[in-house]
């Protein structure tokens, strides 16, 4: 309200400026009805008297001084001279007492002395009051118009919205003196208050203020979400998975008959994964075939992660992940295949792992037979037949073409010379159903003679020539070692002629 006083004291100040002359102020006076208005000179007390002084109003006589006073009868009783000065006094303003005054003083040898200028005579201000032509609107869609309305004389109009001045615009437009303002379209910014400043150059006062409502909106909608976070699992507070979505809130306003729907919310419910497990195509694993391991589990799998012994799985020549890590593919198994794989199958709320035991099937391959390959009549003597094979192999002996025995070690006590050949040891995968051999020659030697009889290397040499007659066609092959040393024999008392010595190391073939 005081800033509202300020403006419209400014405002009487500045509409009361013109301009005077000579011995007179040159600003007017202003004065309100009723008043008293004091008409000062600036002449100083001169040393000799006065000898004629005249004020007028307009061309009509007030009162003149000549050594008597004589005074206009509309004026008795309301003015009075000061001699000293030259100035008048005038009482009980009207107004028609509104106008140009002016003073001719002239003194003893002196020259004469003029003055003019204008009094304002107005009537207060009161009653000031502001009006809406309405005060429920809508945004962008209305228009109001403001009128303020007051009694008393020479009014200025000035408008405030709160305590800034109102100007003119192309939204804003002042007309009537100042008195009506009109705004177009309003915006929410117009809803004030409006406070309309009525002054002139004796008075100033404010209306109450007026306070316009206008609706507008919907804008800026936020969704929030409460416990807001990326997911949520199934089941908590009995969220579905059938619930994932963007949402949305829509807002109405029915006054501005608007809506405004807000940016979308993700919601995304997760079923919490259980039940990992990884299957083969096969589980017949067998060396050389294609075989994929296929990693699972029920719920929202987002991601799957292969170990393999405890360790990041890195891909060999033979490997491929597909399906987005879904399917581990092995093109050929190889042995170096074999371990224990873990698929991890995770999503943001929760993870589960799944084992797989991956033996592949092989073999057998690399059969060995350690053993001695010379002994002596009457001595025992064991046979170890091994072979790189998953599952483990079966064994079978073979002496001279003869099958022996069915077991990994063969063992004979108290041999003769009849136990002396080619031990074959043929080693079988049932799941493969590959076979593979290896030969073994053992000499049993008379102690007496410190050989073989003739008959007994003929055995020999006859069967490993069979063995390898056979080898070559089932397309295998096979390895022939025979190493005849002849020796002399060691001093002796019998002086027949002795045999030379046989020394049979070994015969190996392997049927693929």
């Amino acid at each position: 309200m005081e800033i509202a006083v300020i403006h419209c004291i400014i405002l009487g100040v500045i509409s009361g400026l013109t301009k005077g002359a000579g011995v007179l102020p040159d600003s007017p006076l202003n004065a309100a009805v009723g008043e008293t208005v004091m008409f000062n000179t600036t002449v100083t007390p001169p040393e000799n008297p006065f000898i004629l002084m005249t004020w007028k109003f307009g061309d009509k006589n007030i009162i003149i001084f000549n050594g008597n006073n004589f005074t206009s009868p509309e004026y008795e009783g309301k003015i009075t001279l000061f001699m000293s000065t030259g100035s008048l006094e005038l009482r009980n303003l009207a107004l028609n007492d509104t106008g140009e005054y002016s003073v001719s003083i002239v003194s003893l040898g002196e020259l004469p002395m003029d003055g003019s200028t204008r009094l304002n005579v107005n009537v207060p201000f009161s009653n000031v009051m502001a009006t809406a032509s309405s005060t429920d609107m809508v945004e962008f869609n209305s228009s109001v118009r403001l009128f303020c309305s007051s009694s008393g004389s020479s009014l200025s109009f000035l408008w405030l919205n709160g305590s800034s001045e109102v100007t003119a615009s192309d939204r804003v437009q002042l007309t009537d003196g100042g008195s009506t303002l009109t705004i177009v379209n309003v915006s929410r910014y117009d809803q004030g208050p409006f406070r309309c400043c009525v002054s002139n150059p004796v008075s100033n006062g404010t209306s109450d203020p007026i306070t316009l409502s206008i609706s507008y909106g919907p804008e800026d909608i936020n969704l929030t979400i409460s416990l807001s976070q990326e997911y949520y699992g199934k089941g908590l507070m009995n969220i579905q998975m059938s619930q994932s979505g963007n949402y949305s809130c829509q807002a109405f306003n029915n006054k501005t008959l608007r809506y405004e729907t807000s940016q979308p919310a993700a919601v995304s419910v997760l079923e919490r994964i259980s039940g990992a497990f990884v299957t083969p195509t096969t589980n017949l694993t067998i060396e050389g075939i294609s075989v994929n391991l296929t990693c699972d589990a029920a719920g929202s799998v987002f991601t799957r992660k292969w170990m393999k012994d405890g360790s990041d799985l890195t891909l060999a020549g033979n490997m491929n992940l597909y399906d987005k890590n879904k399917v581990l593919s092995f093109n050929s198994l190889k042995t170096t295949d074999s371990g224990e794989y873990s698929c991890n199958t995770s999503n943001p709320l929760s993870n589960d792992e799944a084992k797989y035991s991956l033996v592949v099937i092989y073999g057998p391959e690399n059969v060995q037979i350690t053993g001695p390959s010379e002994i002596h009549v009457g001595q025992s003597f064991t046979l170890n037949c091994s072979a790189d094979s998953t599952p483990s192999a079966t064994y079978t002996w073979i002496l001279n073409g003869t099958e022996i025995h069915n077991s990994a070690e063969f063992t004979k006590n108290n041999t003769d010379l009849s136990d002396s050949g080619s031990y074959t040891c043929q080693a079988m995968n049932s799941i493969t159903e590959r076979t593979s051999t290896a030969v073994h020659g053992l000499s049993v030697t008379d102690r007496r003679s410190g050989g073989l009889s003739a008959g007994a290397i003929a055995g020999i040499v006859i069967s490993c020539l069979v063995i390898a007659s056979a080898g070559g066609a089932v397309g295998g092959h096979y390895v022939y070692k025979n190493k005849i040393n002849n020796k002399a024999p060691p001093p002796s008392d019998n002086k027949e002629k002795e045999e030379p010595v046989y020394e049979n190391t070994s015969a190996v073939y392997e049927n693929l």
